[in-house]
């Protein structure tokens, strides 16, 4: 069995403004370095891990050095890994959404699983990709243990799709908080969610989306 360790970004300065990020490039805040530090060493703790990947956008990636850092390995940079891109949405106040794209939007808040996306990637793109990511990484670790530093929505819409096996319920599974841990496991190309969102390392520094996103 292949186990994967899917870490939330921590804060980044798009969350803090509450900004659609997709594939632009923010950095962490303060916050989200600190988050970042707690989690490496809850998951240094709790698992052995074997290798470390990272989706390549700053914010992933320097949550991801944390770890590496701790554990003295190389982080693997894959493209594949990064959040949805958003199109036209990309770099907007979540506010400024309703009134630029309604039925989009009303999409996104109402059955996010079928978002068609704005000149960018629709969901059913980004579980696409994701999957077929993370399932070359399972198999190519086959029986190892894998850190991947990813972004929320890739997490959300992965488990979905081992879940339910479409995204149609994507809605009712809740956004993973910032440096949260999300386990995966793989074995005879089935998968398994072992483990969602968990937070509890971050205490009173947990950090969560907000209502409208």
């Amino acid at each position: 069995m292949t186990t994967l360790i899917l870490i939330r970004h921590g804060e980044s300065q798009a969350n803090r403004m509450n900004v659609f990020a997709g594939q632009i490039n923010p950095d962490l805040e303060e916050r989200g370095i600190i988050q970042a530090e707690l989690t490496a060493k809850y998951v240094k703790e709790n698992y052995n891990v074997d290798k470390i990947y990272s989706s390549d956008l700053k914010r992933a990636y320097r949550t991801g050095e944390s770890l590496a850092k701790l554990l003295d390995m190389e982080i693997i940079s894959e493209k594949r890994l990064r959040e949805i891109n958003g199109g036209k949405w990309e770099g907007m106040k979540f506010d400024s959404l309703p009134s630029a794209n309604p039925k989009e939007y009303d999409i996104w808040v109402k059955n996010i699983g079928e978002f068609p996306g704005i000149e960018g990637e629709s969901m059913k793109d980004l579980g696409e990709r994701i999957m077929g990511v993370l399932t070359e990484i399972a198999e190519a670790n086959d029986g190892k243990t894998v850190a991947i530093t990813t972004h929320a929505t890739p997490i959300r819409v992965a488990v979905s799709l081992i879940l339910h096996g479409s995204l149609a319920k994507m809605g009712d599974i809740p956004w993973a908080t910032n440096a949260s841990v999300t386990v995966l496991e793989y074995e005879n190309k089935k998968w398994n969610v072992a483990l969602y969102s968990e937070d509890k390392q971050m205490k009173e520094l947990r950090t969560a989306l907000g209502e409208n996103i």
